[in-house]
């Protein structure tokens, strides 16, 4: 049996983007998600004969948008073309995509894997329509068909076969779902479907250039798949190779509950699907004024802002790369510090309870009853001795749960941090009186017991005392 590690990994992957248009790519049904099955469909959409569509064009402006911000080449001519297959979901009986003369071509996304710089280069960047939905669960003997979902407006990446580990996979999908967000052409919702990837992988000997046969994994729809996915279908490659086997070309499924991918039927190449251009729809012409007025829409991108959090606000590269992966994220940030606050105090803040508290009760950032005002608030409050940081973490809950201030709050509940020196030494007295045992411990010299004296102290305040003067005073009282 052949050693599993004389074998290299090539994966490509294409991801299917949902823009985020309010109509369908070429007709004015609308794209909501969710709605009743088949009530968002009209004679174009679900091809009844003689109807004719007609283009997005702020499709084709979130494309070319998309295009320019990876680095592609915006063709000055593009057109559609039909690619012709059977399928219940396909009510045409072919879907309108790009084949031979796409919209953008080349380009390249920036990962950082574990610390190594890694260019994935793309293919072609094209637009289509989806399909819709077949439905088999709950069903019975009988499926359903939801056309809700077809026609609506996708956005096709595909990368050459430059990624060599499903880490380095999931990396790049995330990087280009955090891109596609920046620009505002995408959700990224990947549990609605709104952001999928197709992953082709093979595998190789270990240092020859001709590529091995390839399978397909279709619609893993997360990042924990992705890499599961491709782990499993890597591992069954070289196994199947090791044992003497052949790798058939193929497209299979990942199955969820089995951590397995399964075979769903042959690969198809080009020539099965029948490509020829799209006779109801003329070819695109695009001219340089409008792609350099497309060009002055791209936002700052998270490369560009991470560089910009680390050099403006000198943050650790690890803090920016958190800030920046999620662009209302990094605007709440840079509000924040606006206002005056620290800029390492806002990120701490953020990082910490900001985000636990997001990811425990399912809120997004923009959603939040904490405001930056709410944050520069309770740092502030910290900042001036009015709390310490224990009972400033509490107020923060508060102030997540209730929206109310962190002034509010520490009025209401009593919390302003004691300060008083007197008042301080007779809580540090009374806790060093009702432990002689440990008194004596550290009088031996056992100094790691501080945190202990310090604890009962904040214990006897209720979290109020300001832990720097009873540090102070311990020092002071225990010698």
């Amino acid at each position: 049996m052949k050693n599993f590690n004389d074998y290299e990994t090539v994966i490509g992957l294409e991801i299917h983007a949902q823009m985020k248009t309010q109509s369908k790519m070429f007709c004015g049904c609308p794209t909501q998600f969710g709605e009743e099955p088949n009530t968002q469909t009209c004679p174009v959409c679900i091809g009844m004969p003689g109807v004719l569509p007609v283009i997005n064009k702020l499709a084709l402006e979130f494309t070319i948008k998309t295009g320019l911000a990876l680095g592609s080449s915006i063709s000055g001519f593009s057109r559609f073309a039909r690619k012709n297959y059977f399928y219940p979901d396909l009510p045409k009986g072919y879907q309108i995509s790009q084949f031979e003369l796409p919209i953008c071509e080349g380009g390249f996304v920036m990962l950082n894997v574990d610390g190594v710089e890694r260019r994935i280069n793309l293919t072609r960047i094209h637009m289509e329509e989806d399909a819709g939905k077949n439905i088999h669960e709950g069903a019975g003997n009988f499926s359903y068909v939801d056309l809700n979902r077809a026609g609506v407006p996708l956005m096709e990446i595909v990368s050459e076969p430059d990624i060599r580990t499903p880490k380095e996979a999931a990396v790049y999908v995330r990087k280009l779902r955090t891109i596609l967000r920046y620009l505002d052409v995408c959700d990224g919702n990947m549990e609605e479907g709104s952001l999928r990837c197709d992953a082709n992988v093979s595998i190789r000997p270990q240092g020859t250039e001709a590529l091995g046969v390839k399978t397909e994994i279709k619609n893993i729809n997360s990042f924990r798949f992705i890499e599961k996915a491709l782990e499993y279908e890597i591992e069954r490659q070289k196994r199947v190779l090791g044992e003497g086997g052949r790798i058939i070309q193929e497209t299979r499924l990942w199955n969820t509950s089995a951590g397995i991918t399964e075979s769903m039927r042959s690969k198809e190449e080009a020539h099965d699907y029948r490509y020829f251009p799209e006779p109801d729809l003329v070819p695109l012409v695009v001219d340089e004024a409008w792609i350099a007025e497309i060009r002055k829409q791209i936002p700052e991108l998270p490369d560009e802002k991470i560089q910009r959090l680390v050099g403006d606000y000198k943050l650790p590269a690890y803090d920016a790369d958190l800030l920046a992966a999620e662009k209302q994220t990094a605007m709440w940030f840079e509000e924040t510090v606006s206002l005056g606050a620290n800029p390492k105090d806002v990120s701490n803040w953020m990082m910490g309870e900001l985000m636990r508290l997001l990811n425990e009760k399912g809120v997004a950032i923009e959603a939040s009853l904490i405001t930056p005002t709410h944050l520069y608030g309770l740092i502030r409050l910290v900042a001036d001795g009015t709390i310490n940081l224990k009972t400033a973490k509490t107020v923060f809950e508060d102030m997540f749960s209730s929206g109310k201030t962190a002034a509010q709050l520490v009025k209401e509940k009593g919390l302003v941090q004691i300060s008083d020196v007197g008042e301080l030494e007779k809580a540090v007295e009374a806790v060093i009186t009702e432990n002689p045992n440990e008194t004596a411990r550290y009088k031996a010299g056992e100094t790691k017991l501080t945190g202990f004296f310090v604890g009962e102290v904040m214990k006897k305040t209720k979290g109020k005392a300001n832990p720097k003067a009873v540090n102070e005073i311990l020092r002071r009282l225990l010698g």
